[in-house]
């Protein structure tokens, strides 16, 4: 994961109302293997984050500036340092204005990993910790916590540059605690929502299921498939990368590699050909499977509510729209 520019810049704002102070640095980090630690420890809290969404940025303007800073970096029209100054003084001006928040360490990162650029913005902030000194006593010490990320975006600058229509180039934390409290970080990238993961995460599952209902498959077949659609998608997920629809299709039917990717198109979901992972979403399906005496059924957690109902009082399913095949052979009984 080469790393061609980082630096941290601080912004120390207390929670009692009174005037930021920002501290800037006047140049980059150098290389080593701790900024290099710092980045890869970073990638791997982000990605563990659930709750991110997924954007493009605003029309540039004096509202939302980062964007033209940015291109203005890339196109070598201004250098690292001067873009991250722009960009800490802006986030110190909305953070002003801002009654939710406090100061941190703003880290901007600027890597290469495979053959896509991103790059990274996080507010980091320090905890507490002891540490054993050399006469093997013990001092207290400070550390980067990044258990505690909440404010952190990731730009593909190689899929903003080549892509302009796209709509999921940035990704970003939205927050557990509402939309304010994350609001003046968002408007500082200058980004806007334009793809919802966990609907797309939903509707891809959906079409799963269709897919393997479509294809009369035995349940040892459907429970490998399913198993390979979230093995997939989870280990996406942990990489930080999307769901590419055409992978997917290879891996499910190694067979018949582009029967799933047919399906979705023909059947017409409105998925694009990369989605984001939505990680909660994924690690709620489910194949709930049972045979006794004569009788096998097997379905998916999301039909639970839905077009499948279960009564634990009464020890009951009731099945609503069962499949085709099915349907017809029980009017042929």
């Amino acid at each position: 994961m080469p790393i061609r520019h980082s630096i941290i810049h601080n912004i120390d704002k207390k929670p009692d109302g009174s005037p930021a102070v920002l501290h800037t640095s006047e140049a980059e980090l150098p290389e080593s293997q701790a900024r290099d630690n710092l980045l890869t420890d970073l990638n791997e809290a982000y990605n563990a984050k659930q709750g991110k969404a997924w954007g493009f940025f605003h029309e540039e303007s004096g509202a939302y500036p980062f964007s033209r800073w940015l291109k203005a970096y890339i196109s070598l029209e201004q250098d690292f340092t001067g873009f991250s100054w722009q960009a800490v003084e802006h986030l110190l001006k909305l953070m002003e204005e801002s009654n939710l928040s406090t100061g941190g360490h703003l880290f901007i990162a600027h890597y290469q990993q495979g053959l896509t650029e991103y790059m990274a913005i996080a507010l980091l902030h320090q905890g507490e910790g002891v540490a054993v000194t050399e006469a093997l006593g013990v001092a207290p010490s400070k550390h980067l916590d990044l258990g505690q990320l909440h404010l952190a975006a990731r730009i593909n600058i190689s899929e903003w540059l080549s892509n302009p229509k796209s709509r999921q180039y940035i990704s970003f934390i939205k927050g557990k605690n509402g939309r304010k409290a994350s609001e003046y970080f968002r408007d500082f990238i200058g980004c806007q929502e334009g793809i919802d993961a966990p609907s797309e995460t939903r509707t891809l599952l959906k079409a799963f299921s269709d897919f393997v209902e479509s294809e009369d498959l035995q349940e040892v077949q459907a429970r490998e498939k399913t198993a390979t659609l979230v093995g997939y998608a989870s280990s996406q997920a942990k990489l930080g990368e999307p769901i590419s629809l055409e992978e997917l299709a290879a891996l499910i039917d190694e067979n018949s590699p582009a029967a799933f990717y047919d399906f979705i198109r023909n059947k017409d979901y409105g998925l694009s050909p990369e989605i984001p992972a939505d990680k909660r979403t994924i690690n709620q399906f489910r194949r709930f499977t049972g045979r006794t005496e004569g009788l096998s059924i097997s379905f998916e957690q999301h039909l639970l509510g839905g077009m499948i109902e279960f009564d634990e009082a009464s020890d009951t399913l009731l099945i609503r729209k069962i499949p085709a095949q099915l349907k017809q052979q029980l009017k042929q009984k």
